[in-house]
């Protein structure tokens, strides 16, 4: 077998903290070299714009390999779900037991926001990557986004009750991200996979190509996230305990989803249903109706979640190699 090319090796094997380090680097060189302020202003609107775009095609790569007829759910969707929604009711008593206001109540509602998060779209690309089942975790995925449709309206407007956000309001507007990030490209690949033959099989004859789409898109995100982080107006230390109080978060639901699967025999699909959160949507709605400085939490949760990923990743490849 040919040997493969070091450098190409080491970026097939941390993708996603490669992805976010030419992120940051971009960003900073941008904001802090005069000479490209022209260029900032001309391409921020545009990956702005290209984004969703990214993260439509992700899922439309993903559903082009997934068995339609294999899509039920299964016991350790029922428990994640469970305890997602246990984690979401501890926080939710903490800040209303507590009156919490102020700083306290910032670090509350970025946890609070990176619990009621959705699993992300891209979870079932790491799945599979991990020799995963796409199918369950592409169900859980569904459920998951109608769990956090049903408690962000439920939960938001009594954490913060200046925002003025009706039960309605949020609903619908999550209903409504729901169905442009998940329904639409998974109705798409139903209709390219069982009428448009010879497409789909181009498409899935690429290997990981929603896997390094993933990666350009989460180039994207850190970008934005580096710029909400450096434009946010509190103390270094502030930004530092919201950082860590993400990275035990993380931990924690990584591995109770992990306990959860154990159970059932899908100790991977399980960690990354509670764990691996779609970040770019926990950003929107808590700079949208919480303290807009509570949208770093979730910024932060993006780092901690792809090393995470990052280092499963490595071990399965290793593992594969032993074999």
């Amino acid at each position: 077998m040919k040997k493969q090319d070091p450098i190409i090796r080491l970026i097939k094997d941390w993708t996603l903290p490669v992805s976010m380090t030419m992120g940051t680097l971009l960003y900073l060189t941008f904001a802090y070299v005069p000479v490209l302020d022209g260029a900032a202003q001309f391409f921020g609107p545009i990956f702005e714009t290209i984004l969703p775009l990214f993260m439509f095609l992700i899922l439309f790569v993903t559903f082009c390999k997934v068995d339609f007829h294999k899509m039920r759910p299964v016991g350790w969707h029922l428990w994640v779900g469970v305890f997602q929604v246990a984690f979401i009711v501890l926080v939710m008593g903490i800040i209303l037991f507590y009156r919490l206001q102020g700083s306290n109540l910032i670090l509350m509602e970025a946890l609070l926001v990176c619990i009621v998060a959705p699993c992300a779209a891209a979870a079932p690309v790491v799945t599979q990557k991990l020799g995963g089942d796409l199918e369950q975790m592409t169900t859980y995925t569904f459920l998951s986004n109608f769990i956090t449709a049903l408690f962000v309206p439920l939960c938001f407007p009594m954490v913060e009750k200046a925002g003025q956000v009706t039960f309605w309001q949020a609903f619908l507007t999550i209903l409504q991200e729901v169905a442009l990030v998940l329904v639409v490209p998974m109705l798409l690949a139903y209709v390219v996979k069982h009428y448009m033959h010879r497409l789909h099989r181009r498409i899935v004859s690429v290997k990981d190509l929603s896997y390094y789409l993933w990666g350009t898109s989460l180039m994207i995100v850190t970008g934005t996230t580096v710029k909400n982080i450096c434009h946010a107006d509190t103390s270094v230390w502030f930004l530092v305990v919201i950082a860590l109080l993400g990275l035990v978060l993380c931990i924690v639901q990584f591995a109770v989803g992990r306990w959860i699967g154990h159970y059932f025999g899908r100790t991977v699909e399980s960690g990354q249903g509670l764990g691996q959160k779609n970040t770019a949507f926990a950003i929107w709605i808590a700079y949208t109706y919480l303290n807009p400085l509570s949208s770093v939490g979730p910024g932060c949760y993006i780092l901690w979640q792809n090393i995470i990923n990052s280092v499963e990743i490595w071990q399965h490849r290793k593992n594969e190699e032993k074999q």
